[in-house]
């Protein structure tokens, strides 16, 4: 089951009102925690064609701080953290609709506010010529690159600010 509002983590934190790609809406809130990446684990987890989750590996579980009931059925939006761009998100669709590997870095947000970050690769699932669904694998980041991305990132998110 799918929770429209996050339970405020602990003190301080930062909190607003996002608006999904699906047109849904939730209160968000999280602190500038970071949870480090586990060492020699991957995270793999498997969407239907609209994002919903239909696999979790316990990694994923771990790391997103949901329980594996929260996560099935849920959309994978629910650990878009507020500091992503749009714009890295429409290069990852672009490529998977298009029946493409996209690789990029991404922040995620867990249950509790805070956040971790991996290097995740996205293929779609191809059944028949059709795609049903996508896969994705995470893994360790590299810090110089996730220090790298975040410049990049924080830039588009001020882009996107303006084009408001």
């Amino acid at each position: 089951m799918f929770m429209s509002d996050m339970t405020a983590p602990p003190q301080p934190c930062h909190s607003m009102r996002k608006t999904f790609y699906d047109g849904s809406t939730r209160q968000l809130y999280w602190t500038d925690e970071e949870v480090p990446y586990p060492d020699g684990q991957l995270i793999v987890s498997r969407t239907d064609l609209q994002g919903r989750i239909t696999h979790a590996n316990e990694a994923f579980v771990l790391m997103s701080g949901y329980s594996r009931e929260e996560l099935i059925g849920a959309p994978h939006c629910i650990l878009r953290h507020p500091e992503m761009p749009a714009k890295a998100f429409a290069s990852l669709w672009g490529d998977a609709q298009a029946k493409r590997k996209w690789h990029g870095y991404v922040k995620n947000l867990r249950k509790d506010g805070s956040f971790y970050w991996v290097y995740a690769t996205v293929v779609p699932n191809i059944r028949r010529s059709e795609v049903v669904g996508y896969t994705s694998v995470r893994r360790k980041p590299s810090r110089k690159k996730i220090d790298e991305i975040t410049a990049v990132y924080q830039a588009w998110l001020s882009e996107e600010r303006i084009t408001r």
